[in-house]
């Protein structure tokens, strides 16, 4: 009998084979979806990344990171398009001070970017809760943090794969970037800031930090860093 028990353990770990779990836990396992779509021109990217840069290595935000109680986070990076486009940017990494910090913000200068038509929140969604799935470090707490500046025109609909991600447990904040140009030549349906609130956030304490623009971006990445890391209680949607 305790033969045959091993065996069906044996079998039902092949199925479903524990994640690797790093030594180091950390305070939360966040990651970046950052849109790339044809709707954010080059200049603007520019800001983005560099939004992203600069608040990860901002010593109030590294401050924050030492001050969890672990004392460190763990950080993908990813960018998404439409439903046919997703990638891994920056693996997960560990930071835990300065260096660590600094490092990241170069490692991103480097990376290459894409550009590609349509804005599927879903599919960037998606492809977040798989990063998660792999995440090496053992973590208090699992977030997907989606930045855009339009409403979701490609695959199925962001209420549908930010429901799956709320059902695993997963909290989706958002960082909506009132972009003034309309997106292919027609305006949202609704108020972005608005449409992120309704579709695209959900979970245990979930958020938004509205961009006025992207020049104010980066401030806006580095208020909603500090708030993540810390799991700050604070109201639903705040602007920058």
């Amino acid at each position: 009998m305790r033969r045959r028990t091993l065996i069906a353990a044996a079998g039902a770990a092949a199925i479903h084979p524990p994640f690797a779990r790093a030594e180091e836990p950390v305070d939360v396992a966040l990651v970046l979806a950052v849109d790339v779509s044809r709707s954010i021109d080059e200049d603007e990217a520019r800001l983005q990344r560099e939004g992203y840069r600069t608040a990860v290595s901002d010593p109030r935000v590294v401050e924050a990171i030492r001050g969890g109680m672990m004392g460190g986070i763990a950080i993908a990076y990813v960018e998404w398009a439409g439903i046919e486009y997703q990638r891994t940017v920056i693996p997960w990494t560990r930071i835990a001070g300065q260096a660590d910090a600094e490092a990241w913000a170069a490692t991103l200068a480097q990376a290459p970017r894409s550009s590609l038509s349509w804005t599927s929140i879903s599919g960037g969604i998606d492809h977040a809760r798989r990063v998660l799935q792999e995440c090496p470090f053992e973590a208090t707490r699992r977030v997907i943090d989606v930045s855009g500046d339009g409403v979701n025109n490609s695959g199925p609909p962001a209420e549908m794969a930010r429901d799956r991600a709320v059902a695993e447990g997963l909290t989706i904040n958002g960082l909506p970037i009132l972009n003034d140009r309309p997106t292919f030549g027609r305006p949202p349906p609704v108020p972005l800031d608005q449409y992120f609130r309704e579709s695209v956030i959900g979970g245990d304490g979930a958020f938004l930090i509205v961009a006025e623009d992207f020049e104010s971006f980066g401030n806006a990445v580095r208020r909603k860093l500090i708030r993540e890391i810390a799991g700050l209680a604070g109201p639903v949607m705040e602007r920058a």
